[in-house]
């Protein structure tokens, strides 16, 4: 008997609802013998007649008025109707917990497992690091002993390969430090130590790195810092190591006869600081790919410029540590700039 489903149902089904266990009251009625099919089709006539007459009454009133069932009756009927719709609500609501407690247990393993694998991947990055430092140590002893001619005199062709060596040793240098910063997940994990910083200074040294890269692209590289700009309080390493990776971006995707020019200006309390350059540019819905690791939006094999893609993934994390944020404004095939701000140094 349907008056019975709610203790038959087991185990609980997510597809029944409260209101699908509970049968109507009409039906409760005929399966417990105090009605017939014939008496419920009458009531719900006159429920009807009723309805259209202006004068709407619940089935159960019309099972009154036509005498079908006493008060006393329909009162017993209604009630244990309401027992097991309270059942019904109980159990689903049991049910819900259990899903819940489910879908949790089922989060917190997945996030044990993703744990595990950030350990993992910055165990496996710290020690590849450690691995190719080592042999890379060896390397640069032989190649300032080259270089100094300390072994015997060079040729004017052996000069040659011996600066390609040290050009491929410093790329190879930075290519371990960016794999060491990476090991870092979030901007919050960096640790920073702000001190004092001349913007100035920064942008001089981040020019003088980045100027024979330019001049053999035909960049020119220029700069101009507020008179009277305060300094900032800043990782002055880290912030000139960002900087430089945004000049570096800056020349690499320009094209000849291009500019790269620094920029630094007090907003307030706050330096702004903006590179920008003549270059390629980025479509709008490409931007938030440049920031991501190991990825270059022109990703083909006959791509024209080199690199591994983490250098603007580690600039982001390192400005973002610093409470700032790195905002690009760029349109295709006329350049970008790139800016952020670094609050100014107070003393106490």
């Amino acid at each position: 008997m349907q008056g019975n489903a709610l203790r038959q149902q087991k185990p609980w089904s997510s597809s029944l609802t409260p209101e699908v266990l509970v049968p109507r009251l009409g039906d409760s009625l005929i399966e417990k013998g105090l009605l017939t099919r014939d008496d419920l089709k009458r009531a719900l006539a006159h429920q009807t007649t009723r309805a259209s007459a202006g004068q709407p009454i619940l089935l159960g009133q019309s099972l009154m008025e036509l005498e079908l069932i006493d008060r006393k009756t329909l009162d017993r009927a209604v009630t244990e109707q309401i027992s097991q719709l309270q059942e019904a609500l109980r159990q689903s609501n049991l049910f819900l917990e259990q899903r819940v407690e489910q879908r949790t247990a089922e989060l917190q393993e997945a996030l044990d497992k993703l744990t595990e694998l950030n350990r993992l991947k910055d165990d496996f990055i710290s020690n590849v690091s450690h691995e190719l430092r080592t042999p890379l140590s060896h390397m640069v002893g032989y190649i300032d002993l080259l270089s100094v001619e300390a072994l015997g005199t060079l040729t004017e062709e052996q000069r040659s390969a011996v600066k390609v060596l040290e050009k491929s040793y410093r790329r190879l240098g930075n290519l371990i430090d960016n794999l060491l910063f990476l090991s870092f997940d979030t901007a919050e994990s960096l640790h920073l130590e702000p001190v004092p910083t001349q913007i100035e200074e920064l942008f001089v040294h981040v020019i003088e790195q980045n100027q024979s890269k330019a001049d053999s692209e035909k960049i020119t590289l220029s700069r101009s810092v507020a008179t009277g700009l305060p300094e900032a309080q800043a990782d002055n390493n880290k912030i000139e190591w960002a900087v430089g990776q945004l000049v570096e971006n800056a020349v690499k995707f320009n094209k000849a006869g291009g500019r790269v020019h620094l920029t630094a200006e007090l907003n307030g309390k706050k330096i702004d600081v903006s590179v920008a350059d003549t270059g390629v540019g980025i479509p709008a819905n490409k931007v938030d790919e440049i920031f991501q690791p190991f990825h270059q939006i022109d990703g083909s094999s006959t791509r024209r410029v080199g690199g591994a893609g983490i250098g603007l993934t580690l600039t982001k994390r390192i400005i973002e540590a610093h409470g700032s944020k790195l905002v690009v404004d760029s349109l295709p095939g006329q350049g970008t700039r790139m800016t952020f701000w670094l609050p100014v140094y107070e003393k106490h």
